[in-house]
């Protein structure tokens, strides 16, 4: 199954509910039921570590901090009491990001990437072999990447906050 990337909408009282849990099973389950009765959802699949690389030119197992092309895959303020990836992000950093995904060109950085570039990058999913594949790998990021930023706009007109599961 792999390692799947959600962005949702949470609200003010949902993020503080979440800061006030000690509890890391208690954290799973509860992002679990938001996740589920989400309005405002983007899921990246596999994608979210060569978006992250695409947008930064490193891994998103290596965030940039204060980048908000990172914080736009991985979120500002991750959750450590928890085995799997949870991370938040609070709206007043939402429009900075939401800013830079519409100022990159995204085509332009798929022209000069290639499959053998991802692989020297061990990036994930290991993908990397198949070269038949690329013009389809790069279409679907793309496409990730135009509704990420729907995303952004959409939690942004609702005055929302972040919250990013990698599992």
């Amino acid at each position: 199954m792999g390692l799947r990337a959600n962005y949702q909408y949470l609200s003010d009282e949902d993020l503080e509910t979440l800061k006030n849990l000690d509890n890391g099973d208690d954290i799973f389950e509860t992002v679990e039921d938001w996740n589920e009765e989400a309005e405002i959802l983007l899921d990246i699949d596999k994608n979210w570590d060569l978006l992250h690389y695409m947008l930064t030119g490193v891994s998103a197992s290596d965030p940039i901090w204060e980048d908000p092309l990172s914080e736009a895959v991985v979120g500002v303020t991750s959750i450590e009491e928890i085995d799997d990836f949870i991370a938040y992000t609070k709206k007043d950093r939402v429009a900075d990001i939401l800013k830079v995904l519409e100022d990159f060109d995204m085509e332009t950085a798929l022209e000069s990437f290639g499959l053998e570039e991802g692989k020297e990058a061990e990036l994930y999913p290991d993908i990397w072999d198949y070269d038949d594949e690329e013009d389809e790998i790069k279409e679907d990021l793309l496409d990730c990447f135009e509704r990420m930023k729907d995303f952004y706009k959409e939690v942004l007109e609702a005055d929302g906050n972040v919250l990013v599961t990698i599992y």
